[in-house]
């Protein structure tokens, strides 16, 4: 228990000082969770949304697929993309590999089977009546939709937290892609599997792994109280 007190004693006073490698680091994966989540929802909203309120052959077969992507092999995702980035790969010419780019693409593939899987989960537990009604009012498919995304924004919002929660804590796939090279691509996730190693004195990586802790907390705890507080958009449907 002393070692490990000397060793957290010894990071928090390195964030308190304003550590540059640790707030470094912070920056990177701030970026990386942001780019990739906003990515992720951009993409993946509109699928989630016609999954959810869609009425068409094959919807269920769709459904089950979003939610098997949900257990996607981090690893494998950062290989396939490497694969595909390399100079010889399809597409090599874009020439982002081992980039930050390249960090953003992956993560954005992995954060986003958790909006089009949970999407339509947050909108299939909304009242069916109150669909029904909206549909019958002469609600337009754009309002029906904003509706429904209303009325499911605490599933939504769970769903973003899960696909930031990912972004945040990835290691494999960006140390794949991106080289996991100090001050450019390296993340707070990526910079602890690199550098910890038992028995290591240096108070870097106990502070590393306290404000990726304190990192996670305050971005979720945020999306959940803005959940919590929202008070939704208000509607008008056209009347029939």
């Amino acid at each position: 228990m002393a070692y490990l007190w000397q060793q957290c004693s010894g990071g928090a006073r390195l964030i308190l000082h304003g550590d540059p490698i640790i707030f470094g680091l912070l920056w990177v994966t701030v970026r990386v969770a942001l780019v990739s989540t906003a990515a992720a929802v951009a993409i993946g909203l509109p699928f989630g949304v016609v999954l959810g309120l869609g009425r068409f052959r094959g919807r269920r077969a769709l459904q089950i697929l979003a939610n098997a992507s949900l257990a996607l092999p981090p690893v494998v995702v950062g290989v396939v993309v490497l694969l595909l980035l390399v100079p010889q790969g399809a597409l090599g010419s874009l020439r982002i590999g081992f980039t930050l780019t390249a960090v953003y693409v992956v993560q954005t593939i992995l954060a986003l089977p958790y909006v089009v899987a949970l999407t339509p989960a947050a909108i299939q537990g909304v009242a069916p009546g109150l669909l029904d009604q909206a549909r019958a009012l002469g609600a337009a498919r754009l309002q029906l939709a904003v509706l429904a995304l209303r009325e499911a924004r605490i599933g939504m919002v769970a769903a973003v937290i899960a696909a930031l929660g990912a972004a945040v804590s990835e290691v494999g796939a960006v140390v794949i892609v991106g080289g996991n090279v100090v001050g450019h691509d390296q993340t707070l996730a990526s910079s602890l599997l690199a550098n910890f190693t038992y028995g290591d004195t240096d108070p870097h990586n106990a502070g590393i792994a306290i404000m990726l802790a304190i990192l996670v907390i305050v971005l979720l705890g945020s999306l959940s109280l803005l959940a919590h507080r929202s008070g939704g958009i208000r509607l008008r449907f056209r009347g029939g």
